[in-house]
């Protein structure tokens, strides 16, 4: 058996070593210490012949200086293993913190860094790579689908699909991470890697370093072009700001991004907006930088008071007229904001209304956000058939405040808004009734804590729907009428005979956010146990004469004891 220790003693000697031999030795090690199955020779010789023409020269004085005593250059410029992959910031912050963690590397904040925006820009991912693996970066929950189910099944026992999918190596690149995976982590073998049985098929791990090999190659026709046309982004100026907040609804409001002076790809922001459906307005001022020519990653703040700030991951088009992403904060990473900014001019900008769905029959006051609507009036704002503007109330810049009624016999469908020369497709909704809501996620997941780690919250969200044309729920052309204000409960999931976990896994608040109690065991719970369990997360909402329900199931769970998170060593 290989101990990390015997890793980790062998590390700094191999890595000295070119990197045809520094893989080579790997392999032998491993293969021996762990009797495991290795590539062909065929194969092994495709790869050497590979790492001979493959890698990225570094020429970063800093990056060779920060990692040379291990990762020896060749006669190319090339350092060991850094020079055959190419990732996202947060996965070279990760390999930095792994580096700090398992082989004593000593490295300052600011060199720390500086080598990631070295290796983020010139060992990075092209647009077109990068979207697909966005889910990561954002730390959105990971249900994403994937090709190839068997190759998912191998990875994701330990860690999400995103960690793999915004990764780029060469083939034998791939085959060491298998080996450190079994130095550092033995029981990848027996979980994950390895048949329990005979079987005469290539063992999990042997097909799945045959389809990444293929499918997440170093070199590749998207990175070839992008990294030909990189160029720092000229972001700075105005920008309209649309999101939506789980739980909470529609925000709007605009961004200032000024450029840091004598850098390219630094910015500090001002930002502020308001949330539509309670007029709660946030001021916010933040620093970023832009990785790879298009990968915004920030960290913005509410006042003095606000000591964690919400971190802000964003992708900014190649035409540099927009971005999109998520900003989030929580133990977890749980809690944020959905995020799509838009470049401003000197044309009118109309980013939503509120509400966003209108019954017919109905007299309203519509407010429309955006920037550069001082000059709305109500011959210029068209809402579509049935909808009438009798007077634009109030116009200010970024508000138009708009009296607008449903004719009776209008007809149930989405409206798209013009104003002069601007326009919004499906901008806002008409009904006659409501037919049902549904609460999302209609599963859910929370981990207790509090005492020794932090809790991770579960914010559900309850939306109306009308049933369409068809009149049958859940079908393509159901209507979605957008979050209404419905009543939050908990009842009982019933799994165990007297079971009692309604009592002891927290709270619901009445926006839908699930609080859960404290980790450890509980003295007034029989048999001592911890404050997990299974419970329905109840929306209760009136809808006229009816009263609607629907339910979510939630899983209250113990924390994540091992976590390996990038994010907590280099913030921006």
């Amino acid at each position: 058996m290989c101990y990390k220790g015997q890793i980790l003693g062998l590390e700094p000697l191999r890595m000295r070593l070119s990197p045809l031999a520094t893989r080579l030795d790997c392999l032998l090690i491993v293969g021996l210490a762990l009797v495991v199955a290795t590539p062909s020779t065929v194969a092994a010789q495709a790869a050497a012949a590979e790492a001979v023409d493959a890698g990225i020269p570094i020429a970063d004085a800093t990056v060779r200086q920060a990692c040379g005593r291990c990762h020896a250059p060749d006669d190319e410029g090339r350092l060991s293993r850094i020079s055959f992959r190419r990732t996202t910031p947060e996965g070279w912050q990760q390999t930095i913190r792994r580096m700090v963690m398992l082989n004593d590397l000593t490295i300052a904040p600011e060199t720390a860094r500086e080598v990631v925006r070295y290796l983020a820009n010139n060992h990075g991912l092209a647009p077109e790579e990068a979207g697909p693996a966005a889910f990561e970066a954002e730390r959105r929950s990971d249900d994403q689908a994937y090709e190839d189910a068997d190759v998912k099944q191998t990875c994701t026992t330990c860690h999400s699909m995103g960690r793999i999918v915004s990764q780029r190596r060469t083939a034998e690149e791939w085959r060491l991470v298998t080996a450190m995976h079994r130095g550092y982590y033995p029981f990848s073998d027996f979980q994950a890697f390895r048949r329990s049985g005979e079987s005469d098929e290539p063992e999990p791990v042997d097909h799945a370093v045959e389809h990444l090999s293929q499918r997440f190659p170093l070199e590749s026709p998207e990175w070839s072009a992008w990294s030909a046309t990189m160029r720092a982004p000229r972001i700075a100026g105005t920008w309209a700001l649309r999101g939506h907040a789980p739980g909470i609804g529609a925000v709007y409001g605009q961004v200032t991004i000024t450029p840091t002076p004598g850098t390219d790809d630094e910015f500090t922001t001002d930002t502020s907006y308001v949330y539509a459906r309670d007029g709660r307005r946030v001021i916010r001022t933040g620093q970023s930088i832009v990785y790879t020519g298009f990968q915004w990653r920030g960290r913005s703040f509410e006042g003095a008071n606000d000591t964690d700030g919400l971190r802000e991951v964003m992708f900014v088009d190649r035409d540099w007229q927009s971005m999109r992403g998520r900003w989030f904060t929580g133990g977890y990473d749980e809690i944020g904001l959905d995020i799509a900014l838009e470049r401003v001019g000197t044309a009118p900008v109309v980013t939503g209304v509120h509400p966003g769905s209108i019954q017919v029959g109905q007299t309203v006051s519509l407010q429309l956000y955006g920037e550069n609507l001082a000059a709305a009036t109500a011959a210029a704002l068209d809402l579509g058939p049935g909808l009438e503007v009798l007077r634009v109330v109030n116009a200010a810049p970024d508000l138009v405040t708009a009296e607008v009624r449903v004719d009776g016999d209008a007809r149930v469908g989405g409206r798209d808004l013009f104003l002069d020369q601007t326009s919004l497709a499906d901008a806002l909704m008409v009904y006659d009734t409501v037919s049902r809501i549904a609460v999302t996620p209609d599963a859910g997941m929370a981990r207790v804590g509090g005492v020794r780690v932090p809790k991770q919250f579960q914010q559900f969200e309850a939306r109306a729907y009308h049933d369409g044309p068809d009149g049958e729920a859940n079908t393509d052309d159901d209507l979605d009428l957008g979050l209404v204000d419905a009543t939050w409960g908990l009842e009982e999931y019933a799994a165990t005979f007297g079971d009692d976990d309604l009592r002891y896994v927290g709270d619901i608040d009445g926006q839908g956010r699930f609080t859960p109690a404290l980790d450890g065991p509980n003295v007034e719970r029989i048999g001592n146990r911890n404050n997990v369990g299974d419970v329905w997360v109840v929306a209760t909402y009136p809808a006229g004469e009816r009263t609607l329900r629907a339910r979510a199931h939630l899983l209250v769970t113990v924390p994540n004891y091992l976590r390996w998170d990038p994010t907590a060593v280099e913030r921006p």
